[in-house]
């Protein structure tokens, strides 16, 4: 019998240090939509992908090939060769070591769009930091607040 998998996954990581290199309007979608790209030649599916100044979120299928950490690893590394080949920043850019991999029901993909698209207004009211945290949380997930953000 052949395999068969449809997961579906939010992924969330932020810029070095939480710098807000990403301000900028028209940089911020270039950004995204290279990203899309890298999934869709990677095989992936982009489904939505967005963010704030300091951190991207992509809601994503991730081919059963390849595992989440090498998938997500090779998007940012491929994001920031192009950025710092191809930008005109003051300083290099780098996203940073870690990230998060949730999945997402298919009930709850339009959802999940919201929550991306609605970015620059949920960050008026939350920081990053205080929205990964909850993420982590409501996922239950266990982590070592020393190594959170490094």
């Amino acid at each position: 019998m052949s395999a068969h998998q449809f997961l579906l996954y939010h992924v969330v990581f932020s810029t070095k240090e939480r710098r807000q290199l990403l301000k900028e309007d028209e940089f911020r979608n270039y950004v995204w939509s290279y990203m899309a790209g890298i999934v869709n030649n990677l095989e992936g599916q982009s489904l939505r992908i967005g963010g704030y100044f300091d951190h991207a979120h992509l809601l994503i299928r991730i081919p059963s090939k390849i595992a989440v950490s090498d998938f997500v690893g090779k998007v940012k590394a491929n994001t920031s060769k192009h950025i710092n080949e191809n930008g005109n920043l003051q300083q290099r850019f780098q996203w940073q070591d870690g990230y998060g991999a949730f999945t997402v029901s298919m009930s709850k993909e339009g959802s999940v769009s919201r929550y991306i698209d609605g970015q620059l207004d949920h960050h008026r009211k939350k920081t990053f930091q205080e929205e990964y945290l909850h993420m982590l949380d409501i996922h239950e997930i266990e982590y070592d607040p020393k190594y959170l953000w490094e």
